[in-house]
């Protein structure tokens, strides 16, 4: 699936329903929990198919363009992957994807491609691309109608495949919305292997990617179908994604080999929606997972950090290894896992990746990964280029997001080599003017064959920061395998600003034979906070100084919903929903710095009604500095909502904590702190509450004329009293099971200037959901739509989120909230789902 990128409200996209199993759901698969591979077509040695022997590498519009594409588009970007060197590393394939034709068939049966986007039609343009030594791709679907709603495929195999190829294309991404099954794995079997058949039958070699993004997983039917599968939802461009993709992906390793790859999506690389840190580990983990590499940024206009990331051979080399193994993952805790890939030669890939928010050293004990016994071992970081020597682990300081990824091979002789020394920290928040000092530990430690002399630790932090060490930072000598720890303490000057704040740890030593002298540094990122300022605001858009929960993370706006991140529902108490709210597990903690500044908490508690595992009752306590000051007694699993008002007045800390819950093998109590409201400075009980919010659709008056995009598309709406977040009404919406917008135009333009966020709570029913928001601008309507399709599972609530920045418009349409002409909700699934309070967010 992608997020179709119409211009008018004629072009809606028909996004498909996403039939996803429990055990299939986004975020499900976990490493180690793959089945063994149904048959060995696929295993390392055996006869591969010949038309993907490595990864497939090239470029796809949709990321960065999506329906935009045009001749011109792909025409300039051939010349760039050839004048840039691209082509040269390895990239061949150049994509087109959806919206390439006409919406109608023409009177022979077959596809037209648009006259205005390609006038030499595509096989001119795939002239032109052969011309330039790369190879053509194109973009089809197993259903009625792509998923921009052009046509699809179902039905139109044989003639569809002809067509491709007698226009001389050589790759095929064949989708899957509109599919009209039933949602059987035998249905995805039969889809895909008619276009399987009928691409054969053209005598053309086609190479055949299968995009049903991992529904049916394919990785256990498909290596006898296409030389590529997708293996989860659509990639974005932001950390979440990423972080979710490779934790699903991951997993699959058995699965991949020579002709047959598992595809966790085209790059995002570029875009800028993440840094350039969490690109490299895009591209890191992509290379050790074997994955495709299909770029999806504008080359054209691309940094030069850009395409040093995508054009680094070594890397690359990775990924195209002729072995054709997947990284296997041989540690995963933590948010720290380990990637072991072998290569050709005899050389391995260790990659050690750090999904966490924190600096951390990653290590892997030699003897765990495929490396034969040796005395010492080379490594060379394909990112830097330094060669360091190893004993027997294997280690490194990864930053947070960011992934190390070495070339190992034996070593026999390694005096001359430097030796790996991992330089690692760890400092807790910071409070400036001496409320808070911090407490840092440098970690120092020799990887390398042959002790380090003369180790000094030093510690760099912005300017007027003070940094004094506790105890010794010096260390005469330093075994193989051992380490130098060192304290220090940070204080942060008054003035300073609440944020994110590098301090660099520096170990400087000498080493081997020649006693050279050398450095090894890591930053760690320090994070101020400072009082909330003046006004009411949700104490959960206020960072904690601490928490402390006996299971899991404290999720914020959401229950608690076990031991992931982002796995809760909305808050929910005796049946009364909230949107706001902070979930935990009893017994917990949580600390904020109040610094005086702040006069009253009013907060809502109570035991969520998603608690299953403990059902003891809770005490909610709230303290100011150390003394109690509201308690709601003894709250059990169905109780009504206790309201606690606590007094704050000239508090330096807010502690409220949860006691109770079992706490034993009965399991937590999911312990909520429902609408918690903040009030500091001089705010009164009658100003809005930070960050500000304006309804756009609350659903109290009925339906609000809410309507269908797509009438064609099905779907129906009709007010409730079952679900609502805000007032006493929200709507009740049957979805047609490949989804339909839901919303209206407005009679004059709605002005939303400055807003930031746009939202919607709901609560899908047994089928799931995907929730999108899109809206409308200017005279001519212009559609903007987002891309993050959050998927909502059967029975579960949240909150749709798409910041405004994330709306992607027209080619030459900017967006302007002053002219908003419509609010659209995208739904799908084929069941009834409740919304309420389509709402616009706007920053303090």
């Amino acid at each position: 699936m992608h997020a179709a990128r119409s211009r008018t409200l004629a072009v809606l996209a028909l996004i498909p329903s996403l039939l996803i199993s429990a055990t299939a759901a986004p975020g499900a698969v976990r490493a180690g929990a793959a089945p063994d591979p149904p048959h060995a077509a696929t295993a390392p040695g055996s006869t591969p198919r010949t038309l993907a022997p490595t990864p497939p590498m090239g470029f796809n519009n949709w990321n960065a363009f999506g329906c935009d594409v045009s001749e011109t588009l792909i025409r300039e970007t051939a010349d760039v992957l050839v004048s840039s060197g691209l082509a040269d590393a390895g990239y061949e394939y150049v994509n087109i994807d959806d919206c390439w034709s006409l919406r109608e068939r023409g009177p022979d049966g077959r596809l037209v491609p648009d006259p205005v986007k390609f006038p030499n039609g595509i096989a001119g343009l795939a002239d032109y691309v052969h011309g330039k030594g790369l190879k053509l791709g194109i973009y089809g679907d197993a259903g009625t109608a792509t998923c921009a709603g052009y046509p699809g495929s179902l039905g139109h195999e044989m003639i569809d495949a002809q067509t491709w190829a007698d226009w001389g294309v050589d790759y095929l991404k064949y989708d899957n919305c509109n599919n009209q099954g039933d949602g059987s794995q035998q249905d995805f079997v039969r889809r895909y292997t008619a276009m399987r058949e009928a691409l054969d039958a053209t005598g053309r070699p086609i190479v055949y990617a299968i995009c049903e993004w991992g529904q049916s997983q394919p990785w256990t039917w498909a290596a006898d179908v296409g030389d590529l599968w997708r293996t989860t939802g659509d990639i974005s461009d932001n950390w979440a994604s990423l972080r979710s993709i490779i934790a699903q992906n991951a997993a699959l390793a058995p699965y991949a080999g020579p002709g047959n790859w598992n595809d966790p999506d085209m790059l995002e690389i570029g875009n800028g929606g993440m840094s350039d840190l969490e690109y490299r580990t895009h591209m890191s983990m992509w290379a050790m997972m074997a994955a495709p590499l299909l770029i999806g940024t504008d080359l054209r206009t691309a940094t030069p950090e850009t395409l040093a990331i995508l054009g680094n051979r070594d890397i690359i080399a990775i990924d195209q290894d002729r072995l054709g193994v997947q990284g296997a993952v041989v540690s995963d805790q933590g948010g720290l896992m380990v990637l072991d890939k072998p290569l050709a030669g005899g050389d391995r890939a260790i990659a050690l990746y750090n999904s966490t928010d924190a600096l951390a050293t990653v290590s892997i004990p030699v003897r765990e990964t495929g490396l034969r016994r040796a005395g010492a071992y080379r490594l060379r970081d394909v990112w830097t280029g330094q060669v360091t020597q190893a004993e027997s682990v294997i280690s490194a300081g990864v930053p947070a997001h960011g992934t190390v990824v070495y070339r190992v091979r034996p070593l026999a002789d390694p005096a001359a080599v430097p030796p790996q020394v991992a330089v690692g920290g760890t400092l807790g928040n910071l409070i400036p003017g001496g409320l808070g000092d911090g407490t840092l530990v440098g970690t120092v430690t020799n990887r390398g064959v042959g002790a380090l002399r003369d180790v000094r630790v030093t510690v760099s932090a912005p300017g007027g920061w003070t940094v004094d060490a506790i105890g010794d930072t010096r260390r005469r000598s330093l075994d193989s395998n051992a380490s130098l720890k060192t304290t220090w303490t940070v204080r942060v000057p008054e003035q300073t600003t609440a944020g994110r704040y590098p301090i660099v740890v520096t170990a400087d030593y000498r080493w081997g034979p020649r006693q050279r002298t050398t450095s090894t540094a890591s930053t760690v990122v320090s994070v101020v906070i400072t009082p909330p300022g003046p006004g009411r605001r949700h104490l959960s858009t206020v960072a904690p100084v601490s928490t402390g929960n006996r299971e899991g993370p404290v999720e914020t706006d959401q229950s608690n919903g076990g031991g992931a991140d982002n796995d809760g529902n909305l808050i929910t108490i005796s049946g009364r929903v909230y949107h706001r709210g902070l979930g935990t597990t009893a017994p917990s903690e949580l600390v904020y710095l109040l610094g005086g500044a702040c006069t009253r908490l009013v907060t809502d508690v109570g035991i969520d009604d998603g608690s299953t595992s403990g059902t003891a009752p809770v005490t909610f306590t709230v303290y100011v500095d150390d003394t109690a000051v509201a308690s709601s007694g003894p709250v059990s699993l169905g109780a009504a909502p206790v309201t606690l008002t606590a007094d704050l007045t000239g508090a330096l800390w807010l502690r409220l904590v949860t006691t109770g819950g079992d706490g034993g093998t009965g399991g937590a109590a999911h312990a909520d702190w429902a609408a918690p409201i903040l009030s500091c400075g001089d705010a009164g009980p009658d100003d809005p509450v930070l960050p500000t919010e304006r309804t756009i659709y609350s659903f109290e008056s009925g339906t609000e004329e809410f309507t269908v995009a797509n009438p064609g598309s099905g779907g129906t709406v009709a007010q409730t009293s079952t679900f609502h977040t805000e007032g006493s009404h929200g709507l009740t919406v049957s979805t047609p099971k490949d989804g339909n917008w839901f919303g209206r135009t407005f009679a004059e333009p709605l002005d939303l200037s400055g807003a930031d966020r746009l939202r919607f709570d709901a609560r899908a029913g047994g089928l799931g959901t995907v929730g999108e928001i899109a809206v409308q601008v200017g005279p001519d309507f212009a559609w903007c739509q987002g891309g993050l399709w959050t998927w909502i599972n059967p029975h579960a609530s949240r909150t749709v989120t798409e910041e405004v920045s994330d709306l992607s418009c027209p080619a030459g349409v900017t967006l302007d909230l002053s002219q908003v002409r419509a609010v659209w909700i995208f739904l799908n699934g084929g069941g009834e789902v409740h919304v309420d309070n389509v709402r616009a967010e706007y920053p303090e």
